[in-house]
């Protein structure tokens, strides 16, 4: 049994009542794996955007001295995790951050499923859209689960993002019927339902799939990421 610590497990936050019920049990499904793997953590709900409660708030809430561990249930490097995450942790002695969930095999896998639920044909291109950024950490982190997905697949993933970032899914999904994709397909590199999520079946594609979760395996992801910040020698990439 590891020693008792605070864990924020802190996401971006949506309006979407079936987004907010996803990360909701995501939550509850790190609070599970914890326990499974001895884990003596206190899990809180954090936002850094969008819902309450605010990551800075709950650390400020925190008694002193207690350790405590941001967890992003995030998927890439980003402004939230570069700036927000970072000048939260900043503001209280004894916290640090973990990494966000991906790049990592196992969401690839869950893609793939996504993929295989949607009914995925033999000649489709497949487009892997995630919502974008302007660090270029996180940029390669998509470029890299697009290569992942495509080794899940057998098949080129192409990558795109939702805003900040080139190419915008739109114009991806434009170019692959150009070279005469006969079906173009998004697989959605997003948690939850929400306003990237909207705006991926707005982007002309044949389908997209749904999001990330539900699902078991990005529950493990979290805490494996959750382990690494803390044990961060012994922790092997996935």
């Amino acid at each position: 049994m590891t020693e008792s610590m605070h864990v924020l497990a802190c996401a971006h936050g949506t309006d979407d009542p079936d987004g907010r019920r996803a990360v909701d049990r995501l939550r509850a499904e790190v609070a599970d794996v914890c326990r499974r793997r001895g884990i003596d953590a206190r899990v809180h709900e954090a936002y850094v955007d969008v819902q309450e409660p605010a990551l800075e708030d709950v650390l400020a809430s925190l008694p002193a001295g207690e350790p405590a561990v941001v967890l992003p249930l995030l998927l890439s490097t980003g402004y939230h995790t570069r700036v927000d995450i970072h000048r939260a942790i900043r503001s209280r002695p004894g916290t640090v951050a973990a990494a966000p969930l991906g790049p990592d095999r196992r969401l690839a896998a869950v893609l793939a499923e996504r993929l295989a639920q949607a009914g995925l044909g033999d000649g489709d291109e497949v487009i892997l859209a995630s919502a974008g950024t302007r660090v270029a950490r996180g940029v390669e982190e998509v470029l890299e689960m697009a290569a992942r997905l495509g080794e899940e697949i057998g098949r080129p993933v192409t990558a795109a993002f939702g805003s900040a970032a080139e190419p915008n899914v739109r114009d991806a999904v434009r170019d692959a019927r150009a070279q005469g994709a006969p079906r173009v397909v998004i697989a959605s590199y997003l948690l939850a339902p929400g306003f990237f999520h909207t705006l991926l079946t707005r982007a002309g594609a044949d389908v997209v799939t749904g999001p990330l979760l539900p699902s078991r395996l990005v529950a493990e992801c979290a805490v494996d990421r959750l382990e690494a910040a803390l044990h961060p020698a012994s922790h092997e990439d996935s």
